[in-house]
């Protein structure tokens, strides 16, 4: 019997053992190897529903990804284009926090930041019209990633609506996003 198929005794954390932690430490690679299953999930079920846009959460996501790529942004920087709005499947309101909580763990300090604060970038390009403060990207000035973050939702976020814009498919992200989610996850980053 290997570690990974025996059970730990305790009921309770408070009494696990040295051996029981180590049973779970044994487990927890075949938990991380689904972690880039789980992401692809999750964008491809924002295929189909519009939302009065021209086009879906999912290609919206997938075009985002393909011109920060043909921008020359590096394979991390694509895959956090690409995962940008995931958190739109579960949580619409606070969408930047869960997609960014999901990456955090494989990704650089300044791409987190980008993903967790891109939902205030880009309220610049319509929050006015909602009676909102469009500015609101303005709190977060003094970051040394405002002006990345800028960038991400000028170049590639906010333009990316266009049904008639040459989309790369998933399958040309996913082995960038299987290698990022590949690494070893930062612990409690």
């Amino acid at each position: 019997m290997t570690l990974a198929t025996q059970t730990v005794k305790f009921i309770q954390m408070k009494d696990g053992t040295k051996e029981d932690y180590d049973i779970l430490l044994a487990a927890e690679p075949a938990d991380h190897q689904f972690v880039a299953d789980n992401a692809l999930m999750l964008l491809k079920q924002m295929a189909g529903d519009r939302q009065g846009y021209q086009i879906d959460r999912y290609q919206h996501s997938l075009q985002t990804a393909t011109r920060a790529q043909r921008d020359g942004a590096d394979d991390e920087l694509v895959v956090c284009a690409l995962l940008h709005d995931v958190g739109d499947v579960l949580a619409p309101g606070n969408h930047s926090e869960l997609a960014a909580a999901i990456l955090r763990p494989y990704v650089s300090e300044d791409n987190h930041w980008i993903v967790k604060h891109h939902g205030a970038f880009q309220g610049y390009y319509f929050f006015h019209h909602r009676g909102r403060d469009r500015n609101v990207r303005d709190r977060y000035r003094d970051s040394p990633y405002y002006d990345a973050c800028a960038h991400f939702c000028e170049a590639w976020d906010q333009a990316a609506f266009d049904p008639a814009y040459d989309t790369l498919p998933l399958e040309a992200f996913e082995p960038a996003v299987r290698a990022i989610f590949a690494r070893e996850a930062a612990a409690f980053a």
